[in-house]
């Protein structure tokens, strides 16, 4: 086990970890840490703590200070000159003639590194653009080209759920998102339902999809027939919260009634399974 103090760089990232040293830092609290590309201005988002060191990335770097009045200047700094170096760049691109989108700017603590987020459809031969910018701003200029999802992380937005995207809000890493989590859950396979602003599958249907894989293994699909104590019907609803399932029955007459039910009382077939109760651990 190694103590380390967690630490982001910016909102929305993944937590990285630093050796303490001689330092106590508060949460929220600014420090200087030192990484590959020199030191950078980081906030504490844990303070010091035990982890295992397959979680830790070696070398186990140190933070070098807690950061000073004049280091908290020089990040301020930094932030109020990204909005002019973001209409520079944007300019400099319209006058190149380049189809890419500009998502982002970031400078480096030190201010000698600038580095330029874009999207585009393909491959964007920027050669001259960089030389461009680097005679206006006099310093090392990276332009790093993003996906859709990346884009989404660093601009942050609305998701159609109401609240900040899950991406720039409270997720740490992207994590695998299929179509099938989407059945499982028994959603709209329609793109408009499912998709984020990226475009992309919603990164919350990962989120309880162990539940409703589970779930899914214990109740019958929407159309098919189950056996039921009101006699057989047709399964026309599946809640798998509640683990309930409404089912429409044919009674005398040729008159249907829709009645609710909990899985564990109905027998059904899954496909070619065999019949199985709803409570049975087989799928």
């Amino acid at each position: 086990m190694a103590k380390v103090v967690a630490v982001k760089f910016r909102k929305g990232d993944k937590l990285y970890y630093f050796s303490a040293g001689k330092y106590s830092p508060q949460k929220g609290q600014g420090v200087i840490v030192e990484t590959a590309k020199g030191n950078e201005y980081a906030v504490v988002e844990e303070t010091e703590k035990e982890v295992s060191e397959k979680e830790i990335v070696s070398p186990l770097k140190p933070i070098v200070r807690i950061a000073t009045e004049k280091d908290e200047a020089m990040r301020k700094a930094n932030i109020e000159r990204r909005g002019e170096a973001m209409k520079i760049c944007k300019q400099k691109i319209r006058d190149h003639g380049l189809d890419m989108k500009l998502v982002d700017c970031e400078f480096s603590f030190d201010g000698s590194r600038v580095v330029f987020s874009f999207s585009a459809e393909g491959r964007v031969d920027f050669r001259d653009l960089v030389k461009d910018l680097a005679s206006t701003f006099h310093t090392r200029i990276e332009l790093r080209q993003i996906g859709a999802r990346d884009e989404t992380h660093l601009l942050g937005g609305i998701a159609p759920c109401g609240r900040e995207v899950c991406c720039a809000g409270c997720m740490q890493d992207f994590r695998r998102v299929s179509i099938k989590m989407a059945k499982n859950q028994g959603l709209s396979l329609n793109p408009g339902k499912v998709s984020g602003l990226c475009g992309r599958l919603m990164c919350c249907l990962s989120y309880e999809n162990d539940y409703y894989a589970e779930a899914y293994k214990k109740t019958p699909k929407t159309g098919s027939t189950v056996t039921t104590p009101e006699g057989k019907g047709t399964v026309v609803a599946v809640n798998m919260l509640k683990m309930e399932v409404r089912v429409k029955i044919e009674k005398d007459g040729g008159n249907f009634v829709y009645r609710d039910f909990p899985v564990d009382k109905i027998s059904f077939k899954r496909g070619a399974e065999k019949e199985e109760s709803g409570n049975s651990d087989e799928e």
